[in-house]
């Protein structure tokens, strides 16, 4: 059996109206149910829900955490030094119908808190020197941060989780500023640490010139003294010999002497009756 076209029309209307009667809420999700734009309900469990086709209509938020990832900007610190804030925040959505209510999208909301939070960071870096945020106060100033947005972004049905800076940079002509004063103060420093390692090596040059003096006197007085002592010796040792024998001795001497004198080549001239030559004329 056939269906007639007006059945077929019948049902798919049926089907159509079926559908837009039913909508899922996952756990994911929170669902405001409008009648003719007035709040009806709010569903914020799981599973499947009807509603009147055409009459009412559904507004799905998230329940999941959410972030901002804002663009920098310009903030000037108590000292008159302006910082390039690049921030992000962690929000999710406390209160769906007051955040419908007032903001209607996420997008909005979005636009809003980084309007709260810009804001906020203005007055409390506003409040703090610029080498107080970029080292010891940051942890405080962003916990303050949170807090004061947190309270103003409740209003609109929003709750801030974490404010943090991912980046704080100085603009582009004033950091170029800072890296040369950077430049001049370890120019400075190296100049110091220069000097005063130019006067710590003179003084242990001084020192170790110093040193060695007092080495080389104390070697010469050891040698002096050593050859005294070898001087006496061989002094009393030839005064030992020569009273053993005074002849052997002075014959001996005599020998090393003609050796020392009459080897080099040189003509010598004395008289026959020299006493270098008396050995020579006992020879014949």
């Amino acid at each position: 059996m056939k269906m007639k076209p007006i059945s077929i029309i019948i049902v798919v209307v049926l089907i159509l109206i079926l559908s837009g009667s039913m909508f899922t809420v996952n756990m994911k999700q929170n669902a405001i149910v409008l009648q003719f734009q007035e709040y009806k309900e709010t569903i914020t469990k799981p599973g499947l829900y009807f509603k009147i086709p055409l009459l009412q209509e559904v507004r799905f938020f998230t329940k999941m955490l959410l972030v901002l990832d804002a663009p920098p900007a310009d903030i000037i610190t108590r000292d008159k030094k302006t910082m390039v804030i690049d921030n992000f925040s962690m929000w999710r959505i406390k209160d769906p119908l007051l955040f419908l209510q007032t903001l209607q999208s996420e997008r909005a909301g979005e636009s809003r808190l980084d309007d709260i939070i810009k804001s906020e960071l203005r007055v409390e870096l506003g409040t703090h020197n610029l080498i107080d945020v970029v080292t010891i106060t940051r942890e405080e100033i962003m916990a303050k941060v949170t807090h004061e947005a947190n309270i103003k972004a409740a209003e609109y049905g929003i709750d801030v989780m974490d404010v943090s800076i991912k980046r704080a940079d100085l603009p582009e002509d004033n950091a170029q500023k800072v890296y040369n004063r950077m430049r001049s103060e370890r120019e400075r420093i190296a100049k110091k640490y220069r000097s005063e390692g130019a006067e710590e090596a003179t003084k242990i040059r001084a020192g170790t010139d110093k040193e060695k003096v007092i080495l080389i006197a104390r070697a010469y007085r050891k040698e002096q003294e050593i050859r005294g002592n070898g001087d006496a010796r061989a002094t009393k040792i030839y005064a030992d010999a020569y009273n053993r024998d005074r002849e052997f001795y002075a014959f001996m001497r005599s020998m090393q002497a003609y050796k020392n004198s009459l080897q080099t080549g040189t003509t010598v001239l004395l008289s026959e009756k020299s006493d270098f030559l008396k050995y020579l004329h006992k020879s014949r």
